[in-house]
């Protein structure tokens, strides 16, 4: 295939999903993950610069993610959150490793690994999808999100001390990411309120921000880490920045137009390509298995805490927690890269992921949505126990 021939084929995916999206009522980002395997499986293979500009949009995702979240209702249904976004981390981590390394009979780091990539749940299908369903400023979208940065905090802890060897060039990134979090959640209002930048064409205030995450991406990648949970936390720490003003909150709607225009759908098409059918078929039991003990230790972590504290949408919560993409990805290539799982393995791991962002959303959005208006999904009327 002509190599100018892919940006097409990629185009006309990125424009069929938003129609099928709004035809069938479905999230756009599990279209775009489908389209993207169908293309895969079909011979399609991404292009350098749409590897890239999918790790950026997954960065983009997480950042726009972090600033949705209200700090002060993170503060005060702080328990809440790390309950239900460590036992979301946990059970699956631990469930999968007995499975694969006692039943299955992988290596213990090949365990470790897998336990690691199907605790995850995706930040960026969470956000994409409360986004299109108008959750996002509902306190059960807020504390979804939070409990989710609190699994995949948990997974990057897990990735960085048990595989990560820490280098001069990995305390870099961390320096850097802290100095970048510091100055730009002070002084970025020197941008956002500076009358020469406002309402321009050219979007200065939005270039700024792509700057800071870049930022991210370089000296992540220098010290062998990953930008998600420096640009989360710059998202929340920025959050009150772009709630100040109406500027700002244009500033932050343009952002988002932006990013689901081209950056955010090459993401998960890309996403969607690193499926191979054909070895998942291979080992098409395992799979079966690893999704099925993904989703149970996923209900078992987050079902019984959410019907606790988020009643009017506790399966809801558990379905979107049972998502995976963005650092099941991560944990599986790294996997791969160093050697301590096969391509086969590798394989059954990434299908199991990319099922758990397509399906769970799939079913919580077809039966399980949160009935609301304007001032709807509040949690329970009762005073938290918190």
């Amino acid at each position: 295939m002509k190599a100018d021939l892919v940006p097409l084929i990629v185009g006309i995916l990125v424009f069929l999903s938003s129609l099928i999206s709004l035809r069938v009522g479905l999230s756009v980002a599990i279209i775009e993950i489908l389209l993207g395997a169908v293309a895969g499986n079909l011979g399609l293979e991404p292009q350098d610069w749409m590897l890239y500009l999918a790790s950026f949009g997954g960065i983009v995702l997480t950042f726009l993610a972090g600033t949705e979240i209200d700090t002060q209702l993170m503060k005060e249904k702080f328990r809440t959150s790390f309950l239900i976004g460590f036992s979301s981390f946990l059970l699956p981590f631990v469930g999968v490793f007995l499975y694969v390394r006692y039943v299955s009979l992988w290596n213990f780091h090949a365990s470790l690994i897998a336990g690691t990539a199907l605790s995850t749940t995706s930040l960026a299908v969470v956000y994409s999808v409360l986004v299109e369903t108008n959750l996002s400023k509902t306190e059960i979208g807020k504390i979804i999100m939070a409990s989710t940065f609190i699994t995949d905090m948990g997974v990057a802890l897990a990735l960085s001390i048990l595989f990560i060897k820490p280098t001069l060039y990995t305390l870099i990134f961390l320096v850097v990411s802290v100095v970048v979090i510091f100055f730009a959640a002070k002084f970025s209002h020197t941008v956002f309120d500076n009358p020469k930048l406002k309402n321009k064409v050219i979007e200065p205030e939005i270039k700024y921000l792509f700057l800071l995450l870049l930022v991210f991406m370089y000296f992540a990648n220098l010290g062998e880490g990953h930008a998600v949970l420096p640009a989360f936390l710059l998202g929340l720490l920025m959050s009150k920045h772009f709630d100040e003003t109406k500027e700002t909150k244009v500033v932050r709607n343009r952002l988002r137009t932006v990013a689901y225009a081209i950056i955010t759908p090459i993401f998960f098409i890309v996403g969607g390509m690193k499926v191979s059918l054909r070895l998942i078929l291979s080992a098409a039991g395992l799979f079966a298995i690893l999704f099925a003990i993904k989703l149970l230790t996923k209900f078992l972590g987050v079902y019984f805490l959410a019907k606790k504290y988020i009643p009017n949408g506790s399966m809801y919560t558990t379905l979107l927690m049972s998502t995976g993409l963005t650092f099941g990805t991560i944990a599986s290539v790294f996997g791969l890269h160093s050697g301590f799982i096969n391509q086969v393995q590798y394989s059954v791991l990434i299908g199991v992921v990319i099922a758990s962002a397509v399906i769970p959303t799939f079913i919580a959005q077809k039966w399980f949505m949160p009935l609301h208006s304007e001032d709807l999904v509040e949690l329970n009327s009762t005073p938290s126990p918190e």
